[in-house]
């Protein structure tokens, strides 16, 4: 069966925790233990040393049995959880008062004796005589008769036979189940506590992988999951930073995501708007071209020469078609960066001036240009920025009617020259302004709209960090601005046009 994340940390920790307090509880009656079995050995040490000197165990002839007995008897009827043994200069039991077939050994090791005869640090363990693994603290002292050296031991065990009876019985008594219920209720408190408290501190990490897995990368506002933005300044809380870091990164990709929805529209609307205007002037060619081609030797001179004109025209505007689309292309793959110099935008207007002055003479539109007396130099591309005046120029003259007007307005503001394009045509339609320099608009049905020449202007002012924006105004016509930084060395020329 495959669990959560927070299933498996959830079993670890509590075994953990049940393993901490086992180990606790472990530690604690072992301390125990040990620091009763140090207060009893403490308080009788001097027990054996006592009984070897209350009484004479020993004469000239060796044992008295009889002295022995009676004292031992004596001393495990007032304390019944103690045990004494008389012992020879080798350890071996030479009297005991212990019920017959109670002694398991013949023989007791003399080191923890000697060492505890020495005064080293209590407790110390010895062996207990009925049991044959067992050892037990104790209390051990000399017997010396007339003075003389050590004939044999007093070996008292402190806990005896009758002491470890009645641990057995009071184990199982009420009071060690009670004590050992609070113990066991204790524990499960700690785990519950635990638990919830783990479960708070994993709720976040739970939440953020709820949102993961109902991320849609489509990126529309009212799809996305609920992240809630926790403030990770100043904070340590490494999930709570994760977070906010996935929040940010969610809006981000749904952000990526609608503009590259947007830009497939967009390629989408240009490549029929590409269909429909090479469609008209193709057809047209096609159509005048058959024409010829059928009716040869039945037109006349004048008619073949109108429709080789109009078949001319056709041909030509097909091939500024491409000629756009191929100009376009190449500045939305950044094929083509500007050459910086610095140049007179005085003069290039001039130059733009005269290049459409038949255009516009024909057309009888009035050119107009305002220049200031003293304008700086410019530094930028100037065989794009002559393309963008004349892509602008060129549309005013195309959606301007007869003696109409057309201005270009040159002013210094803040370190930059602005240019300024207006016209008195029909102006731009509501409908059309929204996204007028991110895609091509039909120019049929008689209504203005952006074509790849505002398209191409867009893109070159962008290589020139700069933007082009139709400015809102009351009148006829439309006006377009943008701007261009001035040169390094700021110089100034005067001109009138």
């Amino acid at each position: 069966m495959k669990l959560t994340l927070t299933q498996r940390l959830s079993i670890v920790f509590s075994a953990l925790l049940l393993a901490c307090c086992g180990a606790s509880a472990w530690l604690q009656i072992r301390s125990s233990d040990l620091h009763d079995q140090e207060v009893i050995q403490g308080l009788s040490r001097d027990l054996a040393g006592h009984i070897a000197r209350s009484a004479p165990l020993m004469d000239a002839n060796g044992l008295r049995p009889d002295a022995v007995r009676q004292l031992f008897g004596q001393l495990m009827v007032v304390n019944p959880s103690v045990e004494v043994y008389l012992l020879d200069n080798q350890g071996r039991i030479k009297g005991d008062d212990a019920p017959i077939g109670h002694v398991k050994r013949e023989q007791v090791n003399l080191a923890p004796i000697r060492r505890f005869i020495a005064g080293d640090t209590l407790p110390i363990l010895g062996d207990d005589p009925r049991s044959t693994d067992t050892r037990k603290v104790f209390s051990a002292a000399p017997l010396q008769v007339n003075g003389q050296a050590p004939s044999g031991y007093i070996y008292v065990v402190l806990l005896g036979e009758a002491h470890d009876a009645l641990a057995a019985r009071v184990s199982a008594s009420s009071v060690l189940r009670t004590t050992l219920w609070y113990t066991a209720l204790v524990t499960l408190l700690g785990l519950i506590a635990g638990l919830m408290a783990f479960g708070l501190i994993t709720r976040p990490l739970k939440r953020l992988s709820a949102a993961m897995l109902r991320f849609d990368a489509n990126g529309e506002p009212d799809t996305q999951p609920h992240v809630p933005r926790s403030s990770s300044a100043g904070t340590r809380d490494e999930i709570a930073v994760l977070e906010t870091a996935f929040a940010q990164m969610a809006a981000r990709i749904g952000e990526q995501w609608r503009e590259l929805t947007r830009q497939d529209q967009q390629r989408r609307e240009l490549l029929a708007n590409i269909s429909h205007d090479l469609r008209t002037p193709l057809t047209s060619l096609h159509g005048y071209l058959e024409t010829l081609s059928l009716k040869s030797d039945t037109l006349g001179e004048t008619e073949r020469k109108r429709y080789l004109a109009i078949a001319l025209a056709q041909s030509v505007k097909v091939g500024r078609l491409a000629q756009a689309l191929f100009e376009l292309a190449r500045l939305e793959h950044g094929n083509v960066q500007p050459a910086w110099e610095e140049f007179s935008l005085v003069d290039l207007v001039q130059d733009v001036f005269q290049k459409f002055e038949l255009p516009a003479e024909a057309r009888h539109i009035h050119l107009r240009a305002e220049i200031p007396q003293r304008l700086p130099t410019v530094c930028a591309d100037l065989g794009m920025i002559e393309r963008v005046l004349t892509n602008l120029l060129d549309n005013a003259i195309r959606h301007t009617p007869a003696d109409g007007t057309i201005g270009v307005d040159l002013a210094y503001r803040d370190g930059k020259v602005s240019v300024t394009v207006s016209d008195s045509g029909s102006g731009i339609p509501a409908n059309l302004r929204d996204g007028l320099f991110e895609r091509p608009f039909s120019s049929g049905g008689g209504h203005r709209g952006g074509g790849f020449g505002l398209l191409i202007v867009q893109r070159m002012l962008q290589l020139h960090h700069s933007q082009i924006r139709l400015v809102e105004h009351t009148g006829a016509g439309a006006v377009f601005c943008f701007e261009l930084p001035t040169s390094l060395s700021s110089q100034t020329t005067g001109a009138t046009v």
